[in-house]
Parts: structure tokens; sequence; C-alpha cells
């Protein structure tokens, strides 16, 4: 019988976190890009926390066992309950970078590519903008904040609970995954989909995204804001990462930034 959370673990070992990652793009030839990642017991906010740590450069990580002052998009406060993942990295952008936005693309991929490696053959799908979801249900959200050329990609999986939320519902992880396990086999994936990101062209991910999503045409409700409410089915991602909303009367509405909800 498969053990995932065995399989996992040598994973992690293979890919510790003195392990350089070395990327094949021109940044890193002659060097090794090295990912570290450090692990506190608790702090406020992991994103916070790097975007106030000017020495913080592009492939460090910083993993909070417990999160007290996390937060979702829009401000909503992220419940941090106990055995959950709460993870942040940041990204130094370049002049030759694709869009920014497109960012949260690579990131949700890197997401749902190291859950495939750490428990197999689970129903997961992505939601636009920054969701991913297990039989429906979110089970985990990205959480992305600039500032200057510099972005930090804050993460949070529900691995142990699922924390009761007011607007959607939600699931966790089966297994025993442990965060401080999880860690690793993120840093890897977003490694990689990093390097896929700014060496590939962008309809390739956002086709790999969409493979990874619900299908076109699932019915959307978009909240644009408190009083702007939109009804639909999903068309598809334009070039920058936008959300294409197919309307009742045949136009479509680009969605640059709103809350998504099936059905």
């Amino acid at each position: 019988m498969a053990d995932p959370v065995g399989r996992a673990r040598r994973f992690a070992a293979w890919l510790s976190v003195d392990r350089p990652a070395r990327l094949d793009h021109p940044a890193s030839r002659g060097g090794a890009l090295l990912s570290r990642i450090r692990i506190v017991e608790r702090t406020g906010s992991t994103n916070a926390d790097l975007l106030a740590d000017n020495s913080a450069a592009e492939g460090d990580w910083l993993v909070a066992l417990e999160q007290r002052a996390g937060r979702g998009r829009q401000g909503r406060e992220w419940v941090s309950a106990s055995g959950n993942f709460y993870g942040s990295t940041i990204v130094q952008l370049r002049e030759a970078d694709p869009q920014p936005t497109t960012l949260s693309l690579a990131a949700g991929m890197a997401l749902i590519e190291a859950i495939d490696v750490a428990i197999p053959d689970q129903p997961l799908m992505l939601k636009w903008p920054n969701d991913l979801l297990l039989s429906g249900k979110k089970v985990s959200g990205i959480l992305l904040e600039r500032s200057g050329d510099r972005v930090v990609v804050g993460f949070g999986v529900n691995l142990a609970t699922a924390p009761s939320l007011s607007d959607r519902p939600s699931a966790a992880l089966p297994g025993e995954i442990k965060p401080e396990v999880f860690a690793p086999l993120l840093a890897g994936s977003f490694a990689r989909l990093l390097h896929l990101w700014r060496t590939n062209d962008g309809p390739m991910l956002i086709r790999a995204w969409e493979q990874r999503a619900h299908l076109h045409g699932t019915k959307l409700t978009v909240h644009v804001s408190k009083d702007e409410i939109a009804s639909g089915r999903f068309g598809g991602l334009d070039a920058e990462g936008a959300l294409r909303l197919l309307l009742d009367d045949g136009s479509t509405e680009v969605i640059r930034a709103a809350d998504v909800f099936l059905g």
C-alpha cells in the first residue's frame, strides 16, 4: 500500500533546506540559488515579517508554526489553526520578468504540485484568483503583496484542520503531513515554477493553470465590491491572468480583482 506521508518525508529529506536548487537561467549560472527556510514557533504574519526585512532575498522562506495576525485578501482575517501551514517567500522582480499579475498563477501551480507530491490523487482544483479547493471546499489560499520591486507570496494550507469560514465551506487535507515536512516540498516546487514563469511564454502557464481549474463554462458569482455582484460563466483567463467572465447577454467582462464563488 502506498505511503504518501513517507514519500513526502523522503522527498523533503532529499530537498533539504541546505540543498542548493540549481536553476538554468542566466542569473544563476556560475552559482547556485540557495533556498533558505527559516521556521519559527510563532509570529504575527509571515508576509508582514518578510516585507519588513530588508535583508530578505529571493529564495528565502519564513514558516511559522503559529500565526497570530494572518490575513487574507482585502485585509480579511486568516484563521490560523494548529498544525496547518503558514509560510511566505520573496520574489525580486527583474526588468525582463513577465507581468507581475501572472505570478499568482505560478504560485497556484507550485502549491498544487507540492500537494500532489505530498498526498497524491486528491480532488484538487484551482479557483481564481488565489484559492485551492479540495472537493469544492477551500483548503488553501495565497496572498501576494508588493513593495516596490519585491513581491511576498504567502501560503496558508489546511494540513490538519479546516477552520470554520463565514462565507464558504472549508476542508483539510487527509494524512499527517507536518508543516516542517511540507515546507521544502513547496519551496522546491515554487523555485521550479518561478523559473518557468520567467523563461516560458505566458500562454503556456495560463493553459497549465486552466487545466487544473474548474471547467470553462462553470457558473460563477463574482463579488467585485461590496455593492457590485456579477454572475456569468468561466471563460478562462486573459494574457495578464485576469478572469474572463462570460455574461448572459453574450458579452465578456474582464475581472482583475474580486472574490469569486462557484455557482
